[in-house]
């Protein structure tokens, strides 16, 4: 991350307030000022993560992903025969938080800040679905985009999306 000198003091400022604020996580805030007033490069890295970036277009995969359970949901909860589909294979389970650490994060945004997907149940890991998820939702994206009717969806239309 590169930052001016001026850029530099305002954060290290803001970390030294931090500090006072939130005495529970001063250690952690004293830590990152000191990196930042020294300018240490290799663990300046790790603001980066914190101040991560996702695309628009990779903002509204996920957005689309979350809108695609949420069909799979209400098409279930209008099928009159289910006994071939489990209810659980069509939960949101959410992205991994080790490897899909921006994607979950968006997530909770999603859910808990923006109040979208408020029946989304994030169960005792807030969306962490402890395995990388972003391949599968993008093969299962990809069946459910093909579906002519993407809320009124078949008990083998279901199948076919889950099963991608």
């Amino acid at each position: 991350m590169e930052m001016t000198n001026a850029q530099r003091l305002i954060l290290s400022n803001q970390y030294k307030m931090m500090t006072m604020m939130d005495p529970d996580n001063a250690e952690r805030y004293r830590r990152l000022q000191t990196i930042v007033e020294r300018g240490y490069g290799l663990q300046m890295r790790e603001l980066d993560r914190e101040f991560g970036e996702l695309s628009e277009e990779v903002c509204r995969t996920i957005i689309n992903i979350m809108e695609m359970h949420h069909a799979l949901q209400v098409s279930w909860d209008n099928l009159k025969d289910r006994k071939d589909l489990d209810q659980r294979r069509l939960t949101f389970l959410g992205f991994d938080a080790a490897t899909e650490a921006r994607y979950l994060g968006f997530v909770r945004f999603m859910v808990h800040v923006e109040g979208r997907y408020p029946h989304f149940d994030s169960g005792t890991h807030g969306f962490n679905a402890q395995t990388k998820m972003w391949e599968k939702y993008n093969r299962m994206l990809a069946v459910w985009m093909s579906c002519p009717r993407q809320y009124h969806l078949s008990a083998v239309e279901i199948a076919q999306i889950i099963n991608a």
